[in-house]
């Protein structure tokens, strides 16, 4: 019973989109999510976990229609899997923390920054401000913009 009840919070605190995303592997529909095209100086993390995952420094347009990371903040942030649905074979992106779906990888990023594209839906994922990293407990990853 706990287990249903925990699943009805969370639902009720992230939302539907959000829940069905990271705990369903659920995706948005492509050029929906407030992140595709949003660009300001910030870390990303975890809707479920507050787990930090990206950052601003490595976030491009790909022209995907989601939002597009370089690579995760650090290797430890994410898990990946081999995914078999939709009759495609994927890699699958997984918060380490809370094991939220999170979106692909793919290896058609670019080259310069080591060639990997993380797909990634706006509904996995929280965005803090850089001038908010302190007050919201990450003040430790301002590092990381310098």
């Amino acid at each position: 019973m706990r287990k249903m009840k925990d699943a009805a919070e969370l639902r009720n605190r992230i939302g539907d989109l959000a829940y069905e995303v990271t705990q369903n592997s659920a995706t948005e529909r492509a050029y929906t999510g407030k992140y595709d095209h949003f660009f300001e100086k910030g870390l990303y993390v975890d809707v479920v976990s507050g787990e930090p995952l990206f950052t601003s420094m490595d976030k491009y347009d790909s022209g995907c229609g989601w939002p597009a990371f370089t690579k995760p903040v650090n290797a430890q942030a994410v898990s990946e899997r081999k995914d078999y649905s939709h009759f495609m074979i994927r890699t699958e992106v997984r918060s380490s923390e809370a094991d939220s779906h999170l979106g692909h990888v793919f290896p058609d990023g670019p080259k310069e920054t080591g060639g990997l594209r993380y797909c990634i839906n706006s509904a996995a994922l929280r965005f803090i401000p850089y001038e908010d990293l302190e007050k919201e407990g990450y003040g430790s990853y301002k590092d990381l913009f310098q």
